[in-house]
């Protein structure tokens, strides 16, 4: 039996009214921060509120068959696990099955709320539910079951479907491999992969995110003093700790421009990605100024179409905190010891973000001025992610998915954030489909104040993941079958075109190989917030 659109659409509709707002509201007030921001997040006790809840409203599902539960392993966050069998005509292969993501951990608070929000304050206005971490990434536990409760109700078929729930995306994911490797023999080897985390380009259609640049995370401390002097005696003759770090900096970016000048943090922008972002600027239009730029800022780049390839394959650093510095009301007149700065770099996908710390390192503590202490401590490093060639049958069912939930055909996109999981599935299952896609609309702010999840978006991403899932079923026989298709048959083209029907799309579908990244994000300290600044228009990560 076919699945049935009307009752998909309506039966997701229902159970996010009656079941997901309620839920995704009292997770909105649980302040579970992510473990880089709040070490002592096991002894405080929020996450395991955030898993619980999760937890007992996916049990409360009561799918035929699946299994919930939490597993944790010593000195790691917790992950929910959903295991549901294949219902249907779906594919029973155990051993094949599809894999759902999330995550339940959050960023921290940030200033500039507006009045009346908050960020443990869940806030309804017309479709946009505000409050930390609904949009990035709360709702996709509840999402995921209630796409494959969508597809059993309305008549259609999945196969097996395993939903990871994870709890340190935030800090870069430091304990999801260890997960992975644990449940290795019930994952089996998923040959598609469904990841919630994403942003879209408009609230009018499915967007599928193509590519992801990865993180470096480090911290850069310049010391001058054993401790502060009085600044009449000391200034001009010791130097300032601020301006010895500015001058360091200016060795990494161009401090007119903003380009990032270390050549191991650059690489060579495809050309199908490059179309690809030529015909997201054609058919949106100029998305830089979509920003809430203040006074007459304007953005980094004139042309339209050099801001998108700007925000998703090249890199750029942000200054995200300052150490050794009081606040204004509390600066005497005092030449500080010491000034530390935590800088977060974007790294095109395609670059080794372990060769790219090596290289920072390097430059940033050769030869200081004026032989100041200079130590760089990096906290992560995250490799980008860039998707393989969308298979024949993922295509059409995107294609299709979209225009059932939407009205519109699905496009594609590049995001300027990073989600660590995918590059890690993507070394760790090569053959793998990926629909990475989510609800983060132009504006919702996430890891910013005033963050809000857009009801309408996400519930009708749950409708097109229905979709998915349904013909998911079907797709792999006819992916498995004599000449039924290769993954390298298709290349999902981006906003402004149908997804290409032709076979030999065109799609590199470079893997990043596995590197040293992945060992500093899992040692001890290697966490970092993986925050995401999506592209074209920013939510992402």
């Amino acid at each position: 039996m076919a699945l049935d659109p009307g009752v998909t659409a309506a039966r997701t509709s229902g159970v996010w009214d009656a079941d997901i707002l309620p839920a995704l509201s009292d997770y909105i007030a649980i302040p579970a921060l992510s473990p880089a921001f709040d070490p002592a997040w096991e002894a405080n006790g929020h996450m395991d509120r955030a898993v619980e809840l999760a937890r007992a409203w996916c049990e409360d599902r009561r799918i035929e068959g699946a299994h919930t539960e939490v597993v944790r392993l010593p000195g790691r966050t917790p992950l929910l696990v959903v295991d549901v069998p294949a219902h249907g005509d779906g594919t029973a292969d155990a051993d094949d099955p599809v894999l759902l993501y999330g995550h339940l951990d959050k960023q921290p608070p940030m200033h500039g709320w507006r009045e009346g929000l908050g960020p443990w304050t869940p806030v309804r206005e017309g479709d946009r539910l505000y409050g930390r971490g609904g949009a990035d990434d709360g709702y996709a536990a509840f999402a995921a079951l209630t796409a494959i409760d969508a597809v059993r109700e309305a008549g259609g078929a999945h196969g097996r479907c395993i939903v990871l729930i994870e709890c340190s995306e935030e800090s870069g994911s430091p304990d999801l491999p260890a997960y992975v490797d644990h449940l290795a023999g019930r994952i089996g080897t998923p040959s598609l992969v469904v990841c919630l985390d994403s942003g879209c380009a408009s609230d009018d259609r499915l967007w599928a995110t193509t590519s992801l640049r990865g993180n470096l995370i480090a911290e850069l401390r310049v010391d001058v003093l054993t401790e502060g002097v009085h600044s009449g005696s000391a200034g001009g003759v010791v130097p300032s700790s601020f301006r010895v770090l500015r001058r360091l900096l200016d060795r990494v970016e161009d401090p007119d421009t903003g380009r990032i000048l270390l050549d191991e943090m650059r690489a060579d922008i495809p050309e199908e990605r490059r179309a690809a972002a030529a015909a997201t600027v054609a058919d949106l239009g100029d998305t830089g100024e979509r920003f809430p730029f203040a006074g007459d800022t304007r953005p980094v780049h004139e042309d339209p179409l050099d801001r998108v390839l700007a925000g998703t394959w090249e890199p750029s650093m942000a200054l995200t905190g300052m150490d050794g510095v009081p606040p204004g009301d509390q600066a005497g007149n005092v030449l500080r010891p010491w000034t530390a700065a935590t800088l977060s770099f974007r790294l095109p996908p395609g670059v080794d973000a372990a060769v790219a710390a090596e290289a920072l390192t390097r430059t940033l503590e050769a030869d200081p001025p004026h032989g100041a202490g200079v130590r760089l401590t990096v906290r992560s490093a995250e490799s980008g992610w860039d998707a393989p060639p969308t298979a024949p049958w993922l295509a059409d069912s995107l294609e299709a998915a979209s225009t059932a939930a939407f009205g519109r055909p699905a496009r594609s996109m590049g995001e300027g954030g990073t989600i660590p999981f995918m590059g890690m599935l993507g070394r760790r299952f090569p053959d793998a489909q990926f629909l990475v896609t989510g609800a983060l609309v132009p504006g919702s702010n996430a890891h910013g104040p005033n963050e809000f999840l857009d009801v309408a978006v996400a519930t009708k991403v749950t409708v097109a993941v229905a979709h998915v899932l349904d013909a998911a079923s079907s797709g792999e026989r006819l992916r498995r079958s004599p000449g039924g298709g290769s993954h390298g048959a298709r290349d999902a083209e981006s906003s402004g075109e149908r997804l290409r029907r032709s076979r030999g799309g065109g799609s590199h579908g470079a893997r990043d190989a596995e590197s040293s990244g992945e060992r500093l994000r899992r040692s001890p300290g290697g966490g970092s917030h993986g925050a995401r600044d999506a592209a074209p228009d920013g939510p992402p990560p």
